[in-house]
């Protein structure tokens, strides 16, 4: 390859950067994809019975204070108020916010427990928020761990609380706007990652790969993964509204997660099942500035050092295979092992099939058609996209 070449291959991998919107790391990211804070969120979306009784609150111009857990274990905490023991429903909760007070709900959401109570939480405990009822929604969450609900009056905003987690909901039609242009990104990174993919089989049938292009298929897939994971957390605090989104999601993505797992099997300095499950949570732990750099040769298990522009790599042959309709996990391990590399799968004769444990002599035909299929489509692909 020629200087030029080699400078202007490097300019396109470090020039390609994404839009906005692209979660910049996983760490980043630490607070939204709590588990714990995500299935509260769930609680509350769009579609549930608590959210119908919030949007009400919100539309009347009304605040609120709802805490949602064990009644016995939260009474230490309120005085006075009422006591209910009835069926929850939204349009009870929403009656009852027109009272000032806080609202007591069991931890199941099936049962309003107490409502115009006053909470009385550790007022030592170290809270940022400035009104009120903000303030003591914190502190009592601290406190107990529980799940408290804060809608403020004035900002027509919703807070939730738990714990030392602290979460602003949205407006759903915001959150509907910033995910379908995530959706539409997310579809021109996989047409990206689709075209470097029919790149890379093209070079794997002519044994032409240098580390690069596989760096790049890495670089494009983690990036059009990271993408679909923030829209399907945006789909969680969509609810019901997010189901279409959350169908084109699915189209879209697809074999992603194979194709990658795929590629570091293939392509990996280490060569096993272990060392291709530690690259793969490598990569997700790669912050966004890595992964557009040259730290994914750590991933592959490379040394810093190797120039990925000369390094001529051969493929194990497990992704090609994998795209062979009906053939198990454990085959194409097996065939990978005893062949070696896809140069030597493509080249092996029928006997040469036959003998690989698993396999036999139906299965060693489909091996043979499935590659010659492959091969003949990937030319077209790459017809087309010329």
């Amino acid at each position: 390859m020629s200087d030029a070449a080699r400078r202007q291959k490097a300019t396109d991998r470090k020039g390609w950067a994404p839009e906005v919107g692209v979660p910049r790391t996983r760490a980043e990211l630490d607070l939204r994809r709590d588990p714990i804070l995500l299935s509260a969120i769930s609680q509350i979306a769009p579609g549930t019975d608590l959210r119908q009784a919030i949007d009400d609150v919100i539309r009347s111009k009304e605040g609120a204070l709802v805490v949602i857990g064990d009644p016995a274990e939260l009474s230490f905490l309120y005085s006075g108020g009422m006591k209910l023991d009835l069926p929850f429903t939204p349009q009870l909760l929403y009656e009852l916010t027109k009272m000032d007070g806080a609202i007591i709900v069991d931890a199941d959401l099936t049962r309003l427990a107490y409502a115009n109570v006053q909470l009385m939480p550790d007022p030592t405990i170290a809270s940022s928020e400035t009104g009120t009822r903000h303030r003591t929604a914190e502190r009592v969450a601290k406190q107990t761990e529980a799940l408290v609900i804060s809608i403020s009056q004035q900002r027509e905003t919703v807070t939730v609380f738990l714990g030392t987690r602290r979460y602003q909901l949205q407006p759903v039609a915001d959150v509907l706007a910033k995910t379908n242009q995530a959706l539409a990104t997310l579809e021109t990174y996989r047409q990206r990652l689709d075209n470097v993919l029919t790149r890379l089989t093209a070079l794997e049938f002519q044994n032409a790969v240098v580390l690069d292009d596989v760096l790049v298929v890495l670089q494009r897939a983690e990036l059009t993964t990271r993408m679909a994971d923030e829209i399907e957390r945006a789909c969680v605090e969509l609810g019901t509204e997010g189901r279409m989104i959350r169908m084109q999601l699915e189209e879209l993505v697809g074999e992603v997660p194979r194709e990658k797992a795929a590629v570091l099997y293939d392509y990996h300095a280490g060569g096993s099942v272990d060392a291709t499950r530690e690259g793969l949570q490598a990569l997700a732990e790669l912050a966004y500035k890595d992964l557009l750099e040259f730290e994914l040769l750590a991933v592959l298990g490379y040394p810093a050092s190797t120039n990925p522009l000369d390094h001529s790599v051969q493929p194990r042959g497990y992704r090609v295979l994998s795209h062979i309709p009906r053939l198990s996990d454990g085959v194409i391990r097996h065939v990978v092992e005893d062949l070696g590399n896809l140069e030597a799968i493509v080249r092996a004769s029928q006997r040469d099939l036959e003998a690989v444990d698993g396999v036999g002599a139906v299965r060693a035909r489909d091996i043979r058609e499935g590659l010659r299929r492959l091969q003949e489509h990937n030319l077209v692909d790459r017809y087309l996209q010329l």
